[in-house]
């Protein structure tokens, strides 16, 4: 099954957002995280033993409406994926338990709504780049 896989997906992408977000945010993509890794718990451990794809595969190759497949071995490969889904799991509780702890990221280059200017020490020259880095450092936006 791709559900495993689709929810792993889900998952890093929620591990990283739940860096970038701030308070009821985090507590949502944490959750999403921890349900993500839950499902993918559920779905390898699900498919680790399912035979029904081999069945419909055999009895569509035979003809038949319905076949039986015996001796069947699986890889360890739905045991991995239990293994990342309990990983994804374990950091979703984390960032739902501490998540609130956590400082948030800066909103230092985010531009205000009144193009707001305090700070700024003298124009940029564009031609300078050690001008340029300078007003990044000082939390200007060198491009206004």
């Amino acid at each position: 099954s791709g559900l495993p896989s689709a929810l792993a997906l889900v998952g890093l992408a929620s591990l990283v957002a739940v860096f970038a977000v701030r308070r009821t945010g985090r507590v949502i993509v944490a959750s999403v995280l921890a349900l993500s890794g839950a499902g993918a718990i559920g779905a390898a451990l699900v498919g680790a033993s399912d035979t029904t794809a081999l069945e419909r595969s055999a009895g569509d190759a035979l003809g038949l409406t319905e076949a039986a497949v015996t001796g069947v071995s699986h890889s360890g490969w739905p045991w991995f994926s239990a293994v990342g889904g309990l990983l994804l799991l374990i950091a979703g509780l984390l960032a739902l338990s501490y998540g609130r702890q956590w400082p948030a990221m800066s909103g230092r280059y985010e531009r205000t709504e009144r193009g707001d200017r305090r700070g700024r020490r003298g124009a940029v020259d564009p031609d300078r780049p050690e001008d340029l880095w300078k007003a990044l450092d000082r939390g200007e936006d060198p491009t206004t």
